[in-house]
């Protein structure tokens, strides 16, 4: 009886920690959105900077991610996640103390770089940790911190922006990074993957094609989509990325295999997922300048206006973990995604420079309902439509994509934003919000076409999502 116990213990700990460290990660996506009107009054900058602070973060994040799954892998899950969480931990004190835009800007980019190695282990130790049967309510739970992270993200910031300063929504990361160290090293089991070599090609060719295309689309309204320095950035950016399928294809041991796609389930999640970041945050990224340059709101007043929409995945991801493991992942991801283009749409229609909350409130909820029930299904279908031994890979893979979303997001609708209206006035910043909002819309709308591609109720052959009980123990086996 006693070893039972301890096994509970230590999957209790491994979900508090795993997702208090998704938490940190995931805050710090959003936490900025709402204190980019005051970092921009306080350290200057244009809209492309604005964006940078934003994207450095995302962009180190997504194209080191599946590279610090394989470190974990090979050099082991507990002890990398420690390293990157204390990367996490300095690059997040850095980032308060910056002096001027250019220092912020890099230390959010040291601070995507220990979130890529943290966050994608964070999945991986869970599900070392949790038995089979039980994961999906575990993954619901860690679904819905992230998503307390998504809710609580503009109202931190906006919280502490107004009322201490911008500085703080770093220090904040700060107590909770110190707290988690130890627990870490003293309650997290050690594991190990593969054992594979590191694919430093591959991290290379994903790293350049990445920023260059999301520097090309950030560059763009700027310099003009015509420019050297823009067309060089897309077109180099888009023959790495070539270049990188390549390699997961005929690499000896890539850090992607292409052949993991082959799975409808795999490619399905994945695909949505990386649409469903893309248009979620470019739509947060200017609707939280909105309601305060246009609006008037304050910080803090934006941030809570926004509960309907962020705060939504605290009361419904745990409950949409639980249905996922009735009825399967594919229809609650599907639903949750087609809501969350409904309330994209609804927003779209609604927006003018002087709308009332109550004409927002229904687009909020609607969309706040939809993100709720894809966070924890995916995580459920991203894990069990791989073998054990590629949850690594799986996990990172789906983490990158998702963050790769999220940068070409903000990029590609601030260039849509850019190129149709602006700072200049408040018509003028809802010209450019409209038309980018709709695209926003009919991105998730195509993750929703991408989720019913995903098989029935399968996965891998022999290992669906929906396992007979034996295969589930067989499972429960290979992870102990």
């Amino acid at each position: 009886m006693n070893q039972p116990a301890a096994r509970r213990g230590s999957a209790a700990w491994a979900l508090v920690i795993t997702s208090v460290a998704g938490f940190m990660a995931a805050l710090d996506n959003l936490v900025v959105t709402t204190a980019l009107p005051s970092i921009r009054e306080d350290l200057g900058g244009a809209l492309h900077d604005l964006e940078w602070t934003v994207s450095a973060y995302t962009l180190t994040f997504a194209v080191l991610l599946m590279f610090g799954a394989a470190l974990g892998d090979r050099f082991g899950r507990r002890r990398l996640f420690g390293i990157g969480l204390a990367v996490f931990t300095g690059a997040s004190a850095a980032a308060a103390l910056a002096p001027g835009i250019d220092a912020l800007i890099a230390a959010r980019a040291v601070q995507g770089v220990g979130a890529a190695i943290m966050m994608p282990l964070t999945l991986t130790l869970l599900t070392a940790a949790v038995p089979a049967a039980k994961r999906g309510m575990a993954f619901g739970i860690w679904g819905a911190v992230n998503g307390l992270a998504v809710a609580a993200g503009p109202l931190i910031g906006g919280t502490l922006t107004e009322h201490l300063s911008w500085q703080w929504i770093f220090w904040l990361n700060v107590p909770l990074g110190l707290a988690l160290l130890p627990l870490a090293r003293l309650r997290l089991s050690e594991s190990y993957g593969t054992g594979a070599r590191l694919d430093a090609v591959g991290t290379l060719l994903a790293s350049g094609g990445l920023f260059g295309i999301v520097y090309g689309l950030i560059r763009g309204p700027i310099d003009g989509w015509t420019s050297a320095t823009v067309l060089t950035g897309l077109l180099a950016g888009g023959a790495l990325i070539g270049a990188f399928v390549r390699h997961g294809i005929r690499g000896r041991a890539p850090m992607l295999p292409m052949r993991l796609f082959r799975d409808r389930a795999f490619s399905g999640i994945n695909a949505a997922s990386l649409l469903m970041f893309l248009g979620m945050f470019g739509s947060i990224f200017l609707l939280s300048q909105y309601m305060q340059g246009v609006l008037g709101y304050s910080p803090t007043e934006a941030g809570l206006r926004m509960l309907p929409w962020t705060g939504m995945p605290m009361l419904v991801a745990p409950l949409a973990g639980a249905l996922s493991d009735r009825i399967g992942g594919r229809p609650v991801v599907a639903t949750g995604l087609a809501l969350q283009a409904i309330g994209l749409a609804w927003f779209a229609v609604v927006v003018t420079p002087d709308v009332s909350y109550a004409a927002q409130l229904p687009a909020l909820i609607v969309s706040g309902v939809g993100m709720a029930l894809y966070f924890a299904p995916a995580a459920n279908l991203v894990m069990s439509s791989v073998r054990p031994s590629e949850q690594g890979i799986a996990s990172g893979a789906n983490n990158a994509l998702r963050e790769v979303g999220g940068a070409l997001g903000i990029a590609a609708m601030s260039s849509i934003f850019a190129a149709q209206g602006g700072y200049g006035s408040p018509q003028q910043f809802v010209d450019g919000l409209e038309p980018a909002l709709w695209v926003g819309a009919g991105m998730v709308a195509l993750g929703a076409a991408a989720a019913l591609s995903i098989p029935r109720r399968g996965g891998r052959s022999g290992a669906p999502p929906d396992a007979t009980e034996e295969t589930r123990k067989d499972r429960r086996l290979a992870q102990v």
